[in-house]
Order: structure tokens, then C-alpha cells, then sequence
């Protein structure tokens, strides 16, 4: 039996020729739980059953149904077993240096010597923990430093509103829209649900924050106005697409970056109309960026049903209706529809960010 403290601690033993494996077993039982499989068909279909994997395994390069190598192949080529080290064990005709290279961390000569394959199997589990142990440190560092950075953007973000006389939630009703509208169309199905997936509705919900980043180059006289904007104070006041952009063009690369591209694309484009009569670049239908069109819908809701400096409040029923008529004109007729549907849901998130 293993021992207590290494109960988890599971080695998978894959030989086609049963005195090895007992000698094996022999070997290691006293510290690990020894799994066997007589050839590489059969241990695969163990690895895919388990409910916990080996931390190591042990595999026989000759033997019927599936060989060695080919196991391999099939092990590096699946994401949930591919990190699992493999020791292989090898007679005289075999290539070591071949299998070393294909990615094998060790190899274990027949016959067996018990100290060097005890040696051996510790040496590569416990590397395979101080891996596995910095992965994790580099991951949790990695999800500190995006947590920090989302916190500073949504921060700057709640700046921009607060000058903007809003509360504030501006922001956070417009991230919401968007997320109800996104889920909408990925859960119904709908023409737009596998780019959607692709593009990450979380991540383009994140970005929606900084929609309105460029607003912090437009001057309080523009921006602050109580009346209708003159001509040239309504050009000025375009520009904050412009100036958005190259903001987020400052914070990094962001053809390395979906986040900063759906910053980008939301921050240049939620102005444009699907008719392509909109600005700054005058773009039409799905020349539009999909996460400018669900943002430019959002934004124009919000903007409806709350009160700003120059305007009040609109009903929600009225709302709707200004959305429905700018179906194929001012929005994505797809997504209007789905607005529409989702109408409920936009009224409540409304109410609950005030």
C-alpha cells in the first residue's frame, strides 16, 4: 500500500509483458499507488476515466495495439494529459536520445535497477511540482496585476463620468446592457453567437468601461454645456473617438491584446451607424466593429432613459421605441431586434444602477 502522506501520489505503469510490471509495482508500491495498463490503448482509456491522473508514467516503447510512441503522440495532443512527464522505458535497440527529444523527461533501462528507477520517478515528480508550484505563483502575480490595472481603468473610467456630471454608473449600466445584450444572442443562437464566443462577452464587457475614455481631452465648456451644441463645439466634441483611441493605443499593443482591441474598437467606432452615416470613420453594417455595435446601442439607451446636462429623462417605453425605429439606420438590425427582446432586462438594470 503507499504511503498516507503520497495517497494522491498515483504512477501509471504501461507494459505489454506482466513480469515487468510486477517488478515495477514491486518497486514503487511502498511509495506511490501504481496504476498498470498493458498497452498504450488501454492506458489511455484509464487516463480519460480517472478521476485523479498519474503524476508520472512509466511507458513501455514495444507493445501490441498501441506502441509506445504512438501513445505519446496521442498524450502530448490532449490538453488534459499532455503535462503528465513520461519516462519511458527502453531496451538496448531503442533510440533514447530520439525519445528524449520528442519530449519523454527520463528514460529507465531494462533490466531494472530498483534504486535508479526509484530515483528516477522522485526526481522528475518533484520537478514536476516546483513547475507546477511557479505556474501557479506566476498565475496568481498574473490575475493581481490584471485585477490592479481593471480596478485603475474602471477608476479612470468613473473619473471621465464624475466630470461629465454623471454618478458614475453610467459606466457600470452600460457595461450591463451590454453583457444582458451579448448573452442574449449567444444563448438564442443567434447569427452572431460564434463570433461572440470568439471575441469573449466578458472581455468586450470590461472594455465597455472605457468607452468614453476620450472624453478627458474635450474641454468643460464643450462638455459641460446645459444648451444645444454650436457647429464647431459639436466637431470638437467628435473628436473624443479620436482621442479615445489613441488613449488606448498608449497602454499597450493591442494586436497582443483582445482586451485593448475591444478598447479600441468600442472607443473609435460606438459612434458609427450602421447606414454609415456615422463618425469618426463614416463605417457601415458589419464593417463595424460587433463590439462597437453592441456598445453604440447600449450607450444610446442610457442616454435616453437617464437625465444629462442638456436634456431629461425619457421613458423607458419611449426609449425602446426610438431604438426600434433606428433599426437598419442607426443600429444593427440583429441587434436591435435583440434589444427589443431584452427590453425587461434593460429597464431593470436601469433601476438597479441609479
Amino acid at each position: 500500500m503507499p504511503d498516507s502522506g503520497n495517497a494522491r501520489l498515483i504512477v501509471l505503469v504501461v507494459d505489454d509483458v506482466d513480469l515487468n510490471v510486477m517488478i515495477l509495482e514491486e518497486i514503487l508500491q511502498d511509495d506511490y499507488h501504481v496504476l498498470t495498463a498493458n498497452n498504450g490503448k488501454e492506458a489511455l482509456e484509464k487516463l480519460r476515466n480517472a478521476s485523479v491522473l498519474p503524476k508520472i508514467i512509466l511507458l513501455d516503447v514495444m507493445m501490441p495495439e498501441m506502441d509506445g510512441r504512438q501513445m505519446f503522440e496521442l498524450l502530448k495532443a490532449d490538453e488534459s494529459l499532455k503535462r503528465i512527464p513520461v519516462i519511458f522505458i527502453t531496451a538496448e535497440n531503442d533510440s533514447e536520445s530520439e525519445l528524449l527529444a520528442a519530449g519523454a523527461v527520463d528514460f529507465i533501462n531494462k533490466p531494472f535497477q530498483p534504486d535508479i528507477v526509484k530515483h528516477r520517478v522522485r526526481n522528475q515528480i518533484e520537478l514536476k511540482k516546483y513547475s507546477d508550484s511557479l505556474e501557479e505563483m506566476v498565475a496568481e502575480k498574473t490575475a493581481e496585476a490584471t485585477r490592479t490595472l481593471d480596478n485603475a481603468l474602471q477608476g479612470l473610467a468613473n473619473v471621465i463620468e464624475h466630470r461629465d456630471l454623471e454618478s458614475g454608473e453610467h459606466v457600470k449600466r452600460t457595461q450591463e446592457f451590454v453583457r444582458a445584450l451579448a448573452n442574449y444572442l449567444v444563448k438564442n443562437n443567434s447569427i452572431y453567437a460564434e463570433e461572440l464566443r470568439r471575441l469573449d462577452p466578458g472581455t468586450i464587457v470590461k472594455a465597455m468601461a472605457l468607452h468614453d475614455v476620450g472624453k478627458i481631452a474635450i474641454p468643460d465648456r464643450i462638455l459641460l454645456k446645459p444648451g444645444k451644441l454650436e457647429e464647431e463645439e459639436y466637431a470638437i466634441m467628435k473628436t473624443h473617438t479620436t482621442r479615445g483611441k489613441e488613449i488606448i493605443g498608449e497602454l499597450g499593443d493591442i494586436n497582443s491584446s483582445l482586451y485593448l482591441k475591444h478598447c479600441e474598437d468600442i472607443c473609435y467606432s460606438h459612434h458609427e451607424r450602421y447606414d454609415g452615416k456615422g463618425y469618426p470613420q463614416g463605417l457601415a453594417g458589419n464593417a463595424i466593429p460587433l463590439a462597437a455595435r453592441l456598445a453604440a446601442l447600449a450607450d444610446v439607451y442610457d442616454a435616453l432613459v437617464c437625465a444629462r446636462v442638456y436634456k431629461p429623462a425619457m421613458s423607458y417605453d419611449k426609449a425602446i421605441s426610438i431604438i426600434e425605429d433606428g433599426r437598419g439606420t442607426q443600429f444593427d438590425p440583429v441587434l436591435t431586434d435583440a434589444v427589443l427582446q431584452s427590453k425587461d432586462s434593460f429597464q431593470d438594470i436601469s433601476r438597479r444602477y441609479r
